[in-house]
């Protein structure tokens, strides 16, 4: 497997518009084993922190319950219908394989010091960035930093979904966020280049200040 690990457990998962009341899913998940005094997490990040964002290759399995809704149900889309955007058809596009960070995120904590990783799944980059912000700091993400897939421009705009809708149920193009010390950055790029991550620094860990929550984002995306 590419993550290098193996499958010991699961998880049920809901899916709305597809399964009936007493339906079911079983997914598969993993549990990892690490030292106390090598865990990663709140307690570590500081001020001045930055955020390396790596590369969704698509919508990674989340979401799809809007993204039917909107595309099938609402726009009238058909999954064999060819979108030039994506250069293969719609149903092609949905079934692009979840990239898989492990090798990238672990490389990463044996050649700098990594505070953090966040996993950008359901719910979009602010909701799972901010767990893992400790209080007094704020994560703040620059949108002008990259541009989303195609794929999300078609599912906002096919579904008349608002911006801020989609990033609150879509990765929109960022899969996971590492947050390391500034001075780390160069390193961590290059670690993560060498193994075929898309990376780059999106962001940074301020102070709370006037910010009510733990991670926000600003700017505009590029057109």
């Amino acid at each position: 497997m590419p993550a290098g690990c193996a499958l010991v457990g699961g998880e049920t998962a809901e899916h709305p518009g597809l399964l009936g009341p007493d339906g079911f899913d079983v997914a598969g998940a993993g549990t990892g084993v690490v030292e106390a005094d090598r865990l990663l997490g709140a307690d570590r990040i500081r001020t001045g922190d930055a955020l390396i964002a790596m590369a969704a290759t698509g919508l990674h399995s989340h979401g799809y319950s809007l993204v039917r809704h909107v595309l099938l149900e609402r726009a009238g889309r058909r999954l064999e219908q060819r979108v030039e955007e994506f250069g293969r058809t719609l149903g092609e596009e949905l079934l692009e394989p979840t990239k898989i960070y492990s090798p990238g995120c672990l490389a990463l904590t044996r050649t700098v010091e990594v505070h953090a990783f966040s996993h950008i799944t359901g719910g979009g980059l602010v909701a799972n960035l901010a767990r893992v912000v400790p209080d007094g700091l704020h994560a703040r993400v620059d949108r002008t930093t990259w541009a989303p897939g195609a794929v999300f421009d078609l599912v906002g705009t096919a579904g008349r979904v608002e911006r801020p809708e989609l990033e609150k149920t879509l990765n929109t193009g960022v899969g996971m966020i590492a947050v390391v010390p500034a001075e780390s950055v160069g390193v961590a790029l290059t670690t993560l280049a060498d193994r075929g991550v898309e990376a780059w620094v999106a962001g940074e860990i301020t102070e709370r200040g006037g910010h009510t929550a733990g991670a926000a984002l600003t700017g505009a995306h590029p057109a």
